[in-house]
């Protein structure tokens, strides 16, 4: 019972921070954008979700407030690197420092939610719906749908006309300019688009844990490339598989070697170390297909 309790509480923990991976698929595969801002949208969005639970707003609503939040701090990065002129990564940095200070400012170092206050997994509606499961299951039921909600969004947005135009802004932004279309603009709706996403990820994490921590984003950014990238890599032959589909399955893999790790026994304090190895094995073992594959494509030719 205690593997199967243990399995639901990764997969809770998978789902919620997948929106993560989401956002990093826009920015990282679709824009080929490298955008820091993620570990300053991720906690801005936990950290106004916490000050308005605390004040007493609609659980619900707060999942809009913090899909807000993170769009903001997209648009600040995309107005900062289109229309100031800071390279990409640079206008990333400076917005997730900046949101480092306002995040202190409105949630303090700490913040907590006390039992007394309703989130999305124990308001009146939700209970009124999945009120006889348990706390632990209604939360993996509750993040799984959302997940699926956002996936299938997410999918026919990047079918409609504005969703192809943003995929052709990072593949070939002068295909865009030929169209008439301001390539500029595109990377800030894409920014938009993604920090919403990871801000949004952040506000569910808040309800599930109920806290806010100033160092709640640290590692983000790691976490999204990790999880697109392991997802994009193992699906990549596998045309059928959305890419949606595969940077969320990319989360439970991650989430999982986390979670093994710390069954293993793993001291919480090499974590991070952990996190820094694994991503690097992902990188190395991504790179080395590549590799494999530009060899082959050259051999063929050759012959």
């Amino acid at each position: 019972m205690e593997i199967i309790e243990l399995i639901a509480g990764t997969l809770t923990q998978a789902f919620i921070y997948a929106f993560i991976s989401y956002g990093m698929y826009i920015t990282y595969k679709i824009l080929d954008f490298p955008d820091m801002t993620a570990e300053g949208s991720f906690a801005f969005g936990a950290a106004v979700t916490a000050v308005c639970l605390t004040n007493g707003v609609n659980p619900y609503l707060t999942m809009l407030i913090s899909i807000a939040a993170g769009a903001l701090a997209g648009l600040c990065t995309g107005i900062i690197h289109v229309r100031l002129g800071v390279r990409d990564l640079i206008a990333g940095i400076i917005t997730m420092t900046a949101l480092f200070s306002i995040n202190l400012q409105l949630a303090g170092a700490n913040l907590s939610i006390g039992r007394d206050i309703d989130t999305i997994f124990t308001a009146k509606p939700t209970m009124a719906i999945f009120g006889g499961i348990p706390t632990l299951w209604r939360k993996l039921i509750i993040s799984f749908i959302l997940l699926v909600i956002f996936k299938f969004a997410i999918d026919a947005y990047l079918k409609t006309k504005n969703g192809l135009l943003l995929r052709a802004a990072g593949d070939n932004g002068r295909f865009v300019t030929l169209l008439a279309k301001d390539t500029g603009r595109m990377k800030i709706i894409g920014l938009v688009i993604a920090n919403a996403l990871i801000g949004f990820s952040g506000c569910l994490v808040c309800h599930e844990t109920r806290s806010f921590s100033s160092t709640i984003g640290t590692g983000q950014v790691v976490f999204g490339l990790a999880t697109v990238i392991i997802g994009t890599t193992i699906f990549k032959r596998l045309d059928f598989v959305k890419g949606t589909t595969a940077v969320a399955i990319g989360s439970i893999i991650y989430k999982a070697c986390i979670q093994l790790s710390i069954s293993l026994g793993l001291p919480a304090n090499l974590m991070k170390l952990e996190t820094a190895v694994l991503f690097l094995i992902i990188l190395v073992i991504g790179g080395t297909k590549k590799k494999r594959r530009s060899k082959g494509a050259k051999n063929d030719a050759h012959a």
